[in-house]
């Protein structure tokens, strides 16, 4: 008779954690862990910004610059190369970074250590179109901010501090609006989701499982 109790309370038990689990959803990701993911994801950028300023510095100063052998000899790089080579290769290396890991899985690395997800309107990982207009609707404030900046100050820190101060304010813009969205969520209609334990899928298993689909 304990037996059968015993195992009818089990039963119960593991429906009810069952159900519990299942009417946990995802939810619309607060701003402080969504800024510590871009922390994160920060210091890999860095690395890799380093990376390949460094190559193609190397590769511009063999190509346009006759090298000398003393201090200083050392001339900077040509204006046209570092505008036309450096600065277009950082941007591409930062659409690369977000939209390889926003189509695959959805989140970066920095993203699954706090279980957040970037995903469309209709729930669906992003395209290549949609990841690159989120990533320029979060760099509208920013920009403005930062020409406001140089037409009040004319300074380089000046610029840099503006431009910090508005993608600060995409974040807080979060706490004002209903639905917790940022000021690039509405523009790109895209969200990002705090993603329950349950039903959160690592990028590693993403990767595997889209390769078995295809």
């Amino acid at each position: 008779m304990s037996k059968i109790s015993s195992k009818s309370s089990i039963k119960a038990m593991s429906k009810k954690a069952a159900a519990s689990s299942s009417s946990e959803q995802p939810i619309i990701a607060k701003p402080g862990v969504r800024v510590v993911a871009i922390v994160y994801d920060g210091m890999l950028i860095l690395a890799l910004l380093f990376l390949v300023g460094t190559v193609l510095t190397v590769l511009g100063t063999m190509l346009t610059m006759e090298t000398g052998t003393t201090s200083d000899q050392a001339r900077s790089l040509p204006s046209w190369y570092q505008n036309l080579v450096l600065t277009p290769a950082f941007i591409l290396t930062l659409i690369g970074f977000y939209g390889i890991f926003w189509r695959r899985g959805g989140q970066t690395l920095g993203m699954q250590t706090w279980r957040l997800k970037t995903v469309s309107a209709t729930g669906h990982y992003l395209t290549w179109i949609q990841a690159i207009k989120r990533i320029l609707a979060a760099c509208i404030v920013p920009v403005l901010c930062g020409v406001i900046g140089w037409l009040i100050h004319g300074t380089r820190a000046a610029i840099l501090a503006s431009a910090i101060f508005g993608l600060i304010f995409n974040y807080v813009f979060c706490l004002f609006n209903r639905r917790g969205l940022a000021v690039h969520d509405m523009l790109s209609d895209t969200f990002t989701l705090k993603v329950p334990k349950v039903q959160h899928e690592g990028l590693w298993q993403s990767f595997k499982n889209r390769k078995s689909k295809s």
